[in-house]
C-alpha cells in the first residue's frame, strides 16, 4: 500500500510512504504504520469514524470487485520510550509434513474497541521445534501506545511458501508485565483454541515462549512542559520540590551541610555512554554539593549537560552509598540516601539484593515516585506489608520508605503546604529506622557535649569571644 497526503492548497497529492510487500495473500495485513504530525494551526482531514476504523472498498478496474481497505487511525501518546526484546521458543507443534516447523512470531497491541492492530513480526526460523529469535527494538508506542497495562497478543504461526501460514497458537501478556521479567526469564504458555475446545486430555499446550531477555530505554527531553524535569520559570517542578522538602531538614543534621549528589539515567559528554551512577556537579572525583541550595544548582546545571535517558536503574547508588556505610558502622555516622524518580525500576532484582545488603549497614533509604506512573515495584521495596527479601535472604530491617508524591501535593496549588506534608511522610521513620540499628547493636549515645559557657564581657575580651562563639 502506498499512502498519500495533500500539499499546498489540496492541488496535489503527495506520496508519503510505502508499508511493505507481503507475498501470496489476499487479505494481507501490513506491519509498517505511519506516524502523521497533528498541527493545531492548520487545517487538516483526519480520520473520525467510531473506534478509529475506517473501511472503503478498492475501485480502479471498472465492473471489478477488488476488495476492501481497513484503516485504523489512534492518537499517540506523547511516550518515547523504546524496548529491546528478545523470545526463543521450545516444543513448538509441528506443522511441516516432511520437517518441524518454520515459526515466527506476530504482535498485536489492542485498541480502545477491543480489536487488535498489529505491530511486529520477527523473522522465520526454518526447520526447528525450538527457535530462538534475534532482538528487536520497537517503540513503546507502537507495542502499546505507552499504556504499560494494555493488552499486548503474541500469536505464533508456522511459515508456508504459498503464504497460508499454520496457526500454532498464542498467549497474552502487557508491558508492565514483561519489564518484570528482568530478574528471570518468564515463560508463556502458547494455546490453541482449536485443540483447547475439543477436550482433549492429553492437550495442555502447543509449546511454550520465553522472554530472554527485556531492556527498556527511554529519552527524556527536560525543555519540554510535558517533562517532569521542565524547568519552568514560575515554579518548582517536582524532581525539585522533593529535593527540597527532604533536604531542608535532613541538612540541619549534618555538621558540614556537604551532599554528594547522584544521577542515574542519562547519556554524559562528550561519548554519550549511559551512565547510572554519576555526580550531577560533574566532578565524579568529588560529587559533594554545599548544602540544598548546592544540590539544588548542580541539579539544574546537569539538565543543561546531559541527556537523560532510560532504563531505570537503582541499585548502582544504593551500592554506592552502602559502601561508605559499611566503613562507618561504629554509631558515628549514619546515612540516608534519597531517591527521587518518575518510572518503571528495570533493575529489580539487583535492587532488591542491594537492599538486603544495605540494611545491616546504618543507613536509611527514602524513595519518592514523581508522576503519573504506577509505582508497584516501589512498594514493594517499601517492605511494611512483606519484609523485603533476595535469593532466600530477609533484610535485618525495614530500611527503606516510599511515598508517591501526588498524594501530597495541595491542589490548591500551595507549593509550600505540598512541601511540608511529604517532608513529614518521608521522615516519619527515620528515626526509629535509626535506633534500630544502634539498639541491636549494643551502640550508645555518646557523652554528652560540655555546658555552655558564656562568653566574657566583650568590652573586657572582644577577640577572645569571637574566637569562643565560632567554636
Amino acid at each position: 500500500s502506498v499512502l498519500y497526503t495533500p500539499g499546498i492548497a489540496h492541488r496535489e497529492w503527495r506520496e508519503f510512504g510505502r508499508t511493505e510487500v507481503i507475498d501470496n495473500t489476499l487479505n494481507p495485513d501490513f506491519v509498517r504504520k505511519f506516524i502523521l504530525d497533528y498541527f493545531f494551526e492548520e487545517r487538516q482531514n483526519l480520520l473520525g469514524s467510531l473506534g478509529g476504523r475506517l473501511e472503503k472498498p478498492l475501485i480502479g478496474i471498472p465492473g471489478k470487485k477488488c476488495g476492501a481497505i481497513i484503516v485504523r487511525a489512534e492518537e499517540l501518546s506523547n511516550c518515547r520510550e523504546s524496548v529491546m526484546l528478545q523470545f526463543c521458543g521450545n516444543k513448538m507443534d509441528k506443522k511441516d509434513f516432511f520437517g518441524k516447523s518454520d515459526p515466527f512470531l506476530v504482535f498485536y497491541r489492542s485498541n480502545e474497541d477491543g480489536s487488535y492492530t498489529i505491530c511486529h513480526k520477527t523473522e522465520v526460523v526454518k526447520n526447528t521445534l525450538d527457535p530462538v529469535w534475534q532482538a528487536f527494538k520497537i517503540p513503546v508506542r507502537a507495542l502499546c501506545n505507552g499504556d504499560y497495562d494494555r493488552s499486548i497478543k503474541v500469536e505464533v504461526y508456522d511459515w508456508d511458501r504459498d503464504g497460508g501460514h499454520d496457526f500454532i497458537g498464542d498467549f497474552s501478556t502487557s508491558y508492565r508485565e514483561m519489564s518484570r521479567s528482568q530478574s528471570q526469564f518468564h515463560i508463556y504458555e502458547v494455546l490453541n483454541p482449536k485443540k483447547k475446545g475439543k477436550k482433549k486430555k492429553k492437550y495442555q499446550n502447543s509449546g511454550t515462549v520465553t522472554l530472554l531477555s527485556f531492556h527498556g530505554e527511554w529519552t527524556r527531553n527536560p525543555s519540554q512542559p510535558t517533562s517532569l524535569h521542565y524547568m519552568s520559570p514560575y515554579h518548582l517542578n517536582d524532581y525539585a520540590m522533593a529535593l527540597r522538602a527532604v533536604g531542608e531538614i535532613i541538612q540541619d543534621y549534618d555538621s558540614d551541610k556537604m551532599f554528594p549528589a547522584l544521577g542515574f539515567g542519562a547519556k554524559l559528554p562528550p561519548d554519550g555512554r549511559v551512565s547510572h551512577e554519576f555526580a550531577l556537579n560533574g566532578n565524579p572525583q568529588n560529587p559533594y554539593c554545599s548544602g540544598i541550595e548546592g544540590v539544588m544548582e548542580a541539579y539544574y546545571q546537569s539538565l543543561k549537560s546531559v541527556r537523560l535517558y532510560g532504563p531505570t536503574h537503582f541499585s548502582p547508588v544504593i551500592n554506592h552509598v552502602a559502601r561508605y556505610a559499611s566503613a562507618m558502622t561504629d554509631g558515628s555516622q549514619y546515612f540516608i540516601l534519597l531517591i527521587i524518580s518518575d518510572g518503571v525500576i528495570t533493575d529489580m532484582a539487583q535492587t532488591k539484593e542491594s537492599i538486603v545488603n544495605a540494611a545491616s549497614l546504618p543507613m536509611s533509604i527514602i524513595i519518592v515516585g514523581v508522576g503519573p506512573a504506577e509505582f508497584d515495584e516501589m512498594i514493594e521495596l517499601d517492605g511494611d506489608e512483606e519484609r523485603i527479601s533476595s535469593q532466600g535472604r530477609y533484610a535485618e530491617r525495614d530500611i527503606v520508605q516510599f511515598v508517591p508524591f501526588r498524594d501530597y501535593i495541595d491542589r490548591r496549588g500551595n507549593h509550600i503546604l505540598s512541601m511540608a506534608r511529604l517532608a513529614k511522610e518521608v521522615l516519619a521513620e527515620i528515626p526509629d529506622q535509626f535506633l534500630s540499628y544502634m539498639r541491636t547493636r549494643g551502640i550508645k549515645p555518646g557523652p554528652l557535649p560540655p555546658p555552655y559557657t558564656p562568653c566574657p564581657p566583650p568590652a573586657l575580651h572582644p577577640l577572645l569571644c569571637r574566637r569562643v562563639s565560632r567554636i
